[in-house]
This record gives C-alpha cells, structure tokens and sequence, in this order.
C-alpha cells in the first residue's frame, strides 16, 4: 500500500512537471497572415475541415448520439460536403458548418468565426436589419427601432412578418444554427433576442429596405417599409476629445473595476418588503465568494426573510463557486451528478484543439477508469457537500430564471428546486434539467477556415431519473408579454413581490 501510495504521488508530481512544461510546446497559432476578411475558400479545403471536424467529434465528444443517432450525425456530415461544391465565404462555411453541429443538441457545442473573422467583424456590423426584436413560440415584438425617429414601429410592437416570412417561419430558420440542450427553443429564443439585426443579416442577406407586417394601435394589421441602418459617422471635435479625456482623468480605476464587478453580480436590500435581490450573471469571476460571504452575513444581520436570486442572464461558468454558494441555501447534502465521464484520458487530434493540455493534466489527476470502460470523476460523482452552518439561510428563496440560464447555473437551480422554500419563476432554462456535455470545455481550430468549435469533454448526468431532453421548467411560468415589453415592466419580478407581500 506504501509504494503504491509512492507511485501514486509520483505520477502526480510528473503530471505537475508536464502542467508547467506544455505552454512552451503549444502548436496552434494565434495568428493568421494576410488574412483577408471574410474571404472564399476553395471547396476541397472546406470539404476536408468537415471530414476532420467529424474525426474529432467521433474520438472526443462523450454524447455525440445522445439525442441524434449514429446513421442520423452520418447523414448530416454527408449531406454538408457534398453541398459544397464551389468556394464558400467564412460566413457562408460558418452556417453550413453550425447547420450540422446544431444536430448533435448539444449547447456546449457551438461554432465560432475564426479568431481573425472577430477582431474585423465591425467592418461586417453595418448596414443592418434595423429593428431589435423580442422573440418566443411564434411572435416577434420590438425591443428597438433603429430609426429613433420612426413614431410607426415602435416598442412593444407585434411584428406579423418580415419581407413576406412569418414569425415561425423565420425562427424555424435561425433554429437551425443554433446550438442547445436537447430539445428545448427556449435558449435559441434568447440568443435571436439578444441580436436579431445580426441572426437575420447571417442567415437571409441584406436588403436595402424590408417590408414590415405589423399590429397597429388600434389592433388591425398594416403595411410599412424600413430602410436598412447605418450609423451616421460623426468626426470628435477637439472639445469631445478633451471632455472625452476629463472623464477618464475623473473616473478612477477601483471605479472602473467595480462597475465590471457590478455586472457580474449585485445586491440591493429592500426593507419595506424585508427581501434582499440578487443579481447574480456568472458563476465565474467577479470575486463571488467573497460578495456572498459578506451578502449573506449582510442578510443575517438584518434578519431578511426573503432573498431573490436573478439567473436570467446567468450562462454557468465554474463548478466549485457553484458549490460554494449552493452551501448558503440548499436544506441537505447535495452532490452534482450521478455520472460524470468522459470517453477516454487520451484527447486525440491534440494537433487541432487549442490548448488541450489544461485539461488533459487535471483528467489524469482527478479522473480514473471505471468498469464501463469510461474516465470517471467520481468526486462529483459520490461525494456529497453539506450545508453551511455560519449565515446559512432558512427563509424564502426565490429563483428567477429563463433561456440564457444555462450550464451551472442550471446545476444550481436543479439542486434548490423542489425544495420547501424555494420557488422557480421564469421560464424554462436553456440548459438540460437531466444532464448536459460540459466541465472541460476545449477549443476546436480547424485548420483551413479557422473556424472555432467548442468541445466538451465530460457527460453530466445530473440525475437519472429526470425527464431528459428539456430545461428546468419553473414552478410558476411567466412568459414575455408585449404589453410588458412596451411599458418596460418587468413581469417577472413584480410577479415575485406580489408573492411576497401576499405572504406577509
């Protein structure tokens, strides 16, 4: 037992030595030469990144038939290359590619432009679709018109069809390029939402005016045409310019660090209501550990009885934090999933896969192989994490969630929910209630396109005996409404308050 303990440290200690040794032996390069922006590339190149792309999914991915059968994923790859049969544009070879990778349902796997595509994007930005829409099921409502000065289609209009295409029209075809656990739309809603001008320029082109079918305000149906948008370029003036600098020069950098921190992650304290509200967008980052600590001795102290969690904009990040916050909340043990695998220890076509020695190091230390033939991580697996007992929280919890909830921060609603004091309010998650492919999440570069894909590494099954194939659906469900989205109000959490008061 001693020397095997002896050796076992000993691999760890190589596996540490190679930790520290591999950045000098990275083989993929940052940057490409004379790169053209958006440029053709011939169709056997294109051809033979698909072919490779289906190579490393095959060897790596842990659940690439989970929901899509073999013969299905085949077909798919298949039918891809042989529509290629001329020179494709990056954008072009971008969808085709997305088109195929959509049908493995997985939302941690996804397609990216090439790293040099993305820092001269702003030259593709303009002109541009000009309106901002809200999107669910079958109906599209302005967020935002472009033309500020068009009193027509404003906010909170219901759009009936675009250049003809009706709403599900049009969103069965953004659908197709949209990555996403298992079946649910909820999260490819929430990612058209997020840029709609952008989804409808990549996937139908650009016009130079669009005819837009709309609800008047007298609930009758009419016609009318939008101009495409580009912004006026105006020229900073010397007097901008020296604002400009006056404003930076009084702007100090904690300011600046605390406002970024802001973003990821806020408290604010109302105690007419007794309820602390808890935007929380990350579970990465943003000094989380020391914000709840120093939250939830907030809340204790002032004897607040009931706190709300904001997950909306929350897409996951890392899993220790997860667990480090659930402790504050969760009312018993809890672990993080019933299985959690990956196919082999061996990432293979390391050649083409961005870094892959950050996790090919820690999967040898904290993974081994099981009976099934599969790379177990059974510390998530097995172990189970108590409650804290300093500031641990007894009231009522409430957790608002939608289609960008996604990854941990689904592992995190589906531990708290179903329990006595916690309430789900929102809508269905973008992320699996049954499982997802995620931890280790690599970089795939192919070679000729550049083009990036994500590569998870590890199944999670967070419990094996939840429906499979959707999201967490909430206890009580509020979707959008655009009498909501025209008054600026927000539904969700006035529903919440409601609650609240009704309960004192």
């Amino acid at each position: 037992m001693k020397y095997y303990k002896q050796q076992n440290l000993f691999k760890h200690i190589q596996y540490i030595f190679l930790l520290l040794l591999f950045p000098f032996f990275s083989c993929i390069s940052a940057k490409q030469k004379n790169y053209t922006f958006n440029k053709k590339q011939p169709a056997q190149n294109l051809q033979a990144d698909i072919k490779l792309l289906k190579k490393i999914l095959v060897a790596n991915h842990p659940s690439l038939y989970w929901y899509t059968s073999k013969d299905s994923i085949d077909t798919y790859f298949n039918n891809a290359i042989n529509s290629i049969t001329d020179s494709l544009t990056e954008l072009q070879f971008k969808n085709k590619v997305a088109a195929i990778v959509s049908k493995i349902r997985c939302g941690h796997t996804n397609v990216r432009f090439s790293k040099n595509f993305s820092q001269q994007a702003k030259d593709f930005l303009y002109p541009v679709f000009p309106l901002h829409l809200k999107v669910w099921n079958d109906s599209l409502v302005v967020l935002a018109n472009a033309h500020k000065n068009d009193s027509v289609i404003v906010k909170g209009t219901i759009i009936t069809s675009i250049n003809n295409r009706k709403p599900q029209q049009l969103l069965d075809s953004f659908y197709q390029f949209i990555s996403t656990d298992g079946y649910s739309n909820n999260y490819k809603n929430q990612s058209i939402s997020n840029n709609f001008p952008s989804w409808y320029k990549s996937i139908f082109g650009l016009d130079s005016v669009y005819t837009i079918t709309y609800i008047d305000s007298v609930g009758n149906e009419a016609t009318t045409l939008l101009k495409n948008f580009s912004p006026i370029k105006i020229e900073p003036t010397k007097q901008d310019s020296v604002a400009t600098e006056i404003i930076k020069q009084t702007i100090s950098r904690k300011q600046i660090r605390q406002a970024k921190l802001l973003q990821k992650r806020s408290m604010q304290i109302d105690t007419s209501i007794n309820t602390a509200y808890i935007r929380l967008n990350t579970f990465s980052d943003g000094k989380l550990r020391i914000f709840f600590r120093k939250s939830l001795k907030e809340i204790h102290q002032k004897n607040i009885k009931n706190v709300v969690i904001d997950l909306r904009q929350n897409g996951g990040g890392n899993v220790a934090t997860t667990t480090n916050i659930l402790k504050y909340f969760a009312d018993k043990p809890f672990k993080h999933g019933d299985s959690i695998f990956a196919n082999s220890s061996n990432i293979k076509y390391k050649k083409y896969i961005k870094n892959w020695w950050l996790y090919w190091v820690p999967m040898h230390l904290f993974s081994r192989k099981e009976k099934d033939g599969k790379i177990h991580y059974k510390r998530y697996e097995t172990h189970y994490y108590k409650p804290r007992r300093k500031n641990y929280f007894k009231g009522q919890v409430y957790l608002v969630q939608g289609g960008q909830t996604f990854s941990a921060a689904t592992m995190f609603i589906s531990t708290l929910k179903n329990q006595a004091n916690v309430t789900v309010v929102g809508e269905e998650t973008g992320g699996g209630y049954y499982g997802n492919s995620a931890m280790h999440i690599l970089t795939i570069i192919l070679p000729n396109s550049k083009l990036r894909i994500s590569l998870p590494i590890y199944r999670l099954v967070i419990n094996k005996n939840r429906p499979k194939g959707r999201g967490i659906m909430p206890d009580i469900e509020i979707p959008p409404f655009s009498i909501a989205i025209k008054n600026g109000v927000d539904i969700k959490l006035q529903t919440i308050i409601k609650m609240i008061k009704a309960n004192q």
